[in-house]
């Protein structure tokens, strides 16, 4: 049996977790969330809304977030593989701007706590089923992101690891703002 493991990150507010565990002969229990648990770590977090992605090798997912009424959320691979990305976008953090990339896996069992004022995007190795647990509703009014390869971001996604699989991409991901027009809006 594992119980929870949090560790902090360096970019303030995000963690990554390993859920509780009990394996047996027939598979194994899994519980990714415990309000108790998180609270006894310090982290005060509360679920509104627990969506799925379903995603095919090659799909990238960029760097999305909510321009108001942010959403914290809880990210894990419930299957499959695929490359997490965090990026603090919040103007008056310590670690604006700086990003941290993880393999996700339906076998290591790792999530991310992704605090409001982050973007949050991922890379995906193998069809994957991604589970979003999310601390405030998605509003599509405020959604917005920054187009996966922007050059001041420079986040390196792990592309070599496709095995030459096409690159797939929504037409929103395609036409999403740099990071450079991220700085002159005003939300």
């Amino acid at each position: 049996m594992t119980k929870f493991y949090f560790k902090k990150l360096p970019l303030e507010g995000a963690f990554l977790i390993t859920p509780f565990s009990a394996p047996d002969l027939r598979g194994s229990f899994i519980k990714d969330y415990s309000k108790e648990a998180f609270m006894q770590n310090g982290i005060d977090y509360n679920l509104e809304e627990v969506f799925y992605t379903v995603s095919h090798k090659g799909v990238i997912r960029a760097i999305h977030f909510q321009r108001v009424k942010q959403q914290p959320k809880l990210v894990r691979c419930v299957s499959g593989h695929v490359f997490d990305v965090i990026v603090d976008l919040r103007r008056d953090s310590k670690t604006f701007k700086k990003w941290m990339g993880f393999d996700l896996t339906g076998e290591n069992m790792k999530e991310i706590l992704v605090p409001a004022g982050f973007g949050h995007g991922y890379l995906v190795f193998e069809d994957s089923i991604v589970s979003y647990k999310c601390a405030a509703k998605f509003d599509g009014e405020y959604d917005s992101g920054i187009i996966w390869n922007d050059k001041t971001l420079n986040v390196s996604w792990p592309l070599d690891k496709l095995d030459g699989a096409p690159l797939i991409l929504s037409d929103k991901d395609k036409h999403l703002m740099t990071f450079e027009q991220f700085l002159r809006v005003k939300f």
